[in-house]
């Protein structure tokens, strides 16, 4: 939500409270004629300091404070407590200001009413506004966070889209048929196998990529089968290495996440005969989720330059709607290597 229509909130409340305290004062002087202004004015004052001043006092920092450090966080127990001790504390502070500096106002208006009864009513008064500025600051969440699933929603269709596009051109389909037609004759059960694997990575991108998350084992199950594929396009085997470091129960990410870095890094990588010309590595450390991915390429080539690939500001687009700051990417380029780190928050 804008700051705008937050402040009309705010604003909206703060008249409707005015408004209030303007029908109370009607209410104890509409029925008498001739009232004195300064009359008036002393039980303006009084209720400056008595409900007011408070008020806002206790408003702000539950919407400020108290919202986010422990009701958004469902620590009720902690919201009552730091709620209650505020409220006290702003009709303890409006009680003693009104005493010090208008101590005949108030026993003009007040007379000798109990004290203990006065700092309690207050302090529900103080209260009942900290109550709406949580309400207030949750329905700006609430919709705050409906806004961000629905550009979520979009992104990740343009993202899957774009992930589509990308992974099933027509050069990768193309070689890898032309591949497994080549193994049907030399290796007709070798060529079975591959054009199996073809088939479960079509079936992972055009599904399996519909879900909100899936486990990590999946993904990696994907990349592996991707890998194999792109292996027969060379006789070079340890064209790309993939190491597996950590425990994979448990554990879910987003879908092809880490598959546009990979597919990049061999869009990239023109030289297949060179031994580990991409390394990927991906390991698992308490709570977070560690990917390496590393090519090397010619140093007259610039892998930015190429054509096809997700580009790496939608990849970041997408990390940012889903992880928001649970997440470090560094994108590295060297003479002849191009690098990519990305840690996330497990779960």
């Amino acid at each position: 939500m804008k700051r705008s229509g937050k402040a009309a909130l705010q604003a909206g409340y703060w008249i409707s409270y005015l408004f209030l305290i303007m029908v109370i004062l009607g209410v104890l002087y509409g029925r008498e004629e001739n009232v004195a202004e300064a009359k008036i004015e002393k039980a303006f004052i009084i209720l400056t300091f008595f409900a007011i001043i408070p008020s806002v006092i206790s408003f702000y920092s539950f919407y400020y404070f108290i919202f986010p450090k422990f009701f958004q966080k469902k620590k009720f127990l902690q919201t009552f407590i730091f709620g209650t001790s505020i409220s006290l504390f702003a009709a303890l502070l409006g009680y003693t200001i009104l005493n010090n500096y208008f101590a005949e106002t108030c026993s003009e208006e007040m007379g000798s009413s109990d004290f203990i009864g006065i700092i309690l009513f207050m302090t529900l008064i103080t209260e009942i506004s900290g109550v709406i500025a949580l309400l207030l600051q949750g329905f700006i969440t609430w919709f705050e966070e409906l806004k961000l699933r629905e550009d979520l929603t979009k992104r990740n269709h343009e993202i899957e889209m774009a992930l589509v596009k990308s992974q099933l051109d027509p050069h990768f389909l193309f070689n890898t048929i032309n591949n497994i037609d080549v193994l049907i004759i030399r290796d007709p059960e070798l060529a079975s196998s591959f054009l199996n694997k073809l088939s479960d990575i079509m079936r992972f991108m055009l599904y399996e990529t519909k879900s909100d998350l899936i486990s990590l084992a999946r993904e990696i199950e994907y990349i592996e089968k991707y890998i194999e594929l792109q292996r027969i396009r060379t006789a070079n085997q340890n064209y790309i290495q993939l190491e597996i470091i950590g425990k994979l129960e448990n554990c879910r990410i987003a879908p092809m996440l880490f598959i546009p870095f990979i597919e990049n890094a061999v869009k990239h990588t023109t030289n297949k005969k060179i031994p580990e010309a991409i390394k990927i590595k991906i390991e698992l450390k308490g709570d977070h989720i560690d990917f390496y991915c590393v090519n090397k390429y010619e140093s007259h080539g610039n892998p930015e330059e190429k054509d096809g690939g997700l580009g790496n500001d939608l990849i970041q687009r997408r990390l940012d709607l889903l992880y928001k700051s649970n997440y470090r990417l560094k994108v590295e380029k060297q003479k002849n290597q191009y690098s990519v780190k990305l840690r996330i928050t497990n779960g």
